[in-house]
C-alpha cells in the first residue's frame, strides 16, 4: 500500500506533462511537527503525495520539549519557514485569535469534515470557540490516554487464585476504577521490584494534566464550564475531590522515582518488568508490540479508561490537527495537500502507515479495529474523549494546574478539596485577568 504508481504521461501530450513536471517540482510544502513517530509516517505519507503530484513536502521535526516554544516565535516573528503546523489541541485559540492560523472554515464545510471525522476531533482539534462553527485546523493525528498491561501477570493461574481470594472477583481488564486501584494495589511488590502501575506525574508540560483528566473525566469531573469560564464549584466539585484523591492513590503503586515521570518511563514500566499496567497515550503504543523494542510484545496488552463509580467513561484527549500558517506564502498548495489528505484512501493509507486516523468510516471499520492489539481500544477511546482549556492563556492555566495538584498528587500536605479550590481561584483570577469573568 506504500507504493503507488501513476503514469503522469497516459492521456495527455509530452510537453504539457513536461510543463506539469516542471512547475511541480519548483513546489515544496513545509510541514512543522513534534520529533515522535507519528511524524516519520507522516513524512512517508507526504512521499506518496510528492510521487502523485511532484510537490515535495518536507516534514520538520524538534523535541517535544521545545516544539510549543519553536512554533510560537516564528508564529510571532510572521517567519514562513513552515506552511503548516500539526499543533497541539490546545493551541486552537492562541492560533486563532493571534492571527496565526489560516480560517478553514469554508474549507471544513465545503467537505463536510463535520460529517466525515469523529465528533470529538472536530470539537477538540478543529473549531474555537467552542460551539462557534469556525475551524482552524483539520483532524490529522487521533490520539488519547489508554492503558497498556502485562497479560502474563494477569493470567497465571496462581495469581488470578490469590486475587479472587482477596478482592472476590476474578482478575481481569480493570472494569472500573475501583477494580483498577485493586489490581494495582494487589501487584505492588516492592520487595520483588514488581510494581502495580505506572501514570503520568511529570509537570513539565501537560502529563501531569492529562493523567488527571483521566480519573477526572471518568468520575464525572469536569475542568469548567466552557461556555461560560466558571470554575468555581466545578473543578473543586465533590466528584472532581474524588477523582483526586482516586488519582494519588493509584502514585502509591508506583515503581520508585516515579515522581517526574511521562511516556518514556511508562512505556518502560512495561518493557523493563516494572509495572502491571501503564498509562500511555495509543501514539506510542506501536513500539510496545515491537519485539526489537518491547520483549514482553507477546504478553503485552490494552485497554481503554475505565469507567468511574457512576459508569461515566472519558479519556483524555490527545492528538492534533493540522492548521495552514497565516503567514506562509504558498496557502494554495498547502489547501491542495489537505484536499488530499482528506480522501478517504488517503486516510486508509494514513492508517496502514501507523497514523491514528480521524476519520469516523475508518475508525469503525473491521480492518482498522483488527490491525493491532490497540486499535480496538483507540477506536473506544475515541469517542469518548474530553480535551483541556483550548483558551489563548492554557499555558497559564496548565502551569497552575501543576502547581496546584503535582504537589498533592505526589504525597504532599492538604487535601484534594484544599488543592482544588486554590486551583479554581488560580482560574478564576486569570480568566478575570483576560476579561472572560468579571
Amino acid at each position: 500500500m506504500r507504493k503507488i504508481v501513476t503514469s503522469v504521461l497516459a492521456g495527455i501530450g509530452l510537453s504539457l506533462a513536461c510543463g506539469t513536471s516542471v512547475y511541480a517540482q519548483d513546489k515544496e510544502l513545509t510541514i512543522f511537527w513534534a520529533e515522535w513517530d507519528p511524524a516519520n509516517y507522516l513524512q512517508e505519507l507526504g512521499n506518496e503525495y510528492e510521487k502523485e503530484t511532484g510537490v515535495k513536502i518536507t516534514v520538520e521535526t524538534t523535541p517535544w520539549s521545545d516544539f510549543q516554544t519553536k512554533a510560537f516565535t516564528e508564529f510571532n516573528a510572521h517567519g514562513d519557514a513552515y506552511d503548516m503546523v500539526v499543533g497541539d489541541s490546545q493551541w486552537l485559540g492562541a492560533g486563532s485569535t493571534g492571527g496565526h492560523y489560516v480560517d478553514l472554515t469554508d474549507f471544513f464545510n465545503k467537505h463536510k469534515l463535520n460529517d466525515v471525522m469523529a465528533p470529538a476531533t472536530v470539537k477538540y482539534y478543529a473549531e474555537y470557540p467552542g460551539n462557534s462553527g469556525k475551524y482552524w485546523a483539520i483532524p490529522l493525528e487521533g490520539d488519547a490516554v489508554g492503558w497498556s498491561y502485562r497479560k502474563d501477570w494477569f493470567e497465571d493461574p496462581k495469581e488470578k487464585e490469590a486475587f479472587k481470594a482477596k478482592y472476590g472477583y476474578d482478575l481481569d481488564v480493570p472494569k472500573d476504577f475501583k477494580a483498577l486501584h485493586d489490581i494495582a494495589e494487589f501487584f505492588h511488590r516492592p520487595d520483588q521490584k514488581k510494581y502495580g502501575i505506572a501514570i503520568y506525574t511529570d509537570n513539565s508540560y501537560d502529563a501531569m494534566a492529562m493523567g488527571f483528566e483521566n480519573a477526572l473525566f471518568s468520575y464525572g469531573g469536569e475542568l469548567g464550564d466552557y461556555s461560560t469560564y466558571k470554575v468555581d464549584g466545578i473543578i473543586n466539585s465533590d466528584k472532581a475531590v474524588a477523582a483526586l484523591d482516586a488519582y494519588r492513590d493509584l502514585y502509591k503503586f508506583t515503581p520508585p522515582g516515579w515522581a517526574k515521570s511521562f511516556f518514556v518511563e511508562d512505556n518502560q514500566a512495561i518493557t523493563e518488568n516494572l509495572a502491571a499496567m501503564s498509562m500511555n497515550y495509543f501514539a506510542f503504543f506501536p513500539s510496545l508490540i515491537n519485539e526489537a523494542s518491547n520483549p514482553n510484545a507477546k504478553n503485552t496488552g490494552f485497554f481503554a479508561n475505565p469507567p468511574g463509580p457512576n459508569g461515566d467513561q472519558f479519556a483524555a484527549l490527545g492528538g492534533q490537527g493540522i492548521s495552514i500558517v497565516s503567514y506562509s506564502q504558498k496557502q494554495d498548495e498547502a489547501m491542495k495537500f489537505l484536499e488530499w489528505f482528506i480522501k478517504d484512501e488517503t486516510q486508509k493509507k494514513w492508517a496502514a502507515l501507523g497514523g491514528y486516523t480521524c476519520s469516523a468510516a475508518v475508525l469503525k471499520s473491521p480492518e482498522f479495529q483488527n490491525a493491532t492489539p490497540y486499535n480496538k481500544a483507540f477506536y473506544e477511546t475515541m469517542f469518548k474523549v474530553k480535551d483541556f482549556w483550548a483558551v489563548p492563556e492554557y499555558a497559564e492555566l496548565l502551569q497552575q494546574l501543576n502547581q496546584r495538584i503535582y504537589p498533592y498528587v505526589i504525597g504532599g500536605p492538604g487535601s484534594a478539596k484544599e488543592t482544588l479550590d486554590a486551583l479554581a481561584g488560580d482560574w478564576n483570577a486569570t480568566f478575570k485577568k483576560y476579561g472572560r469573568v468579571k
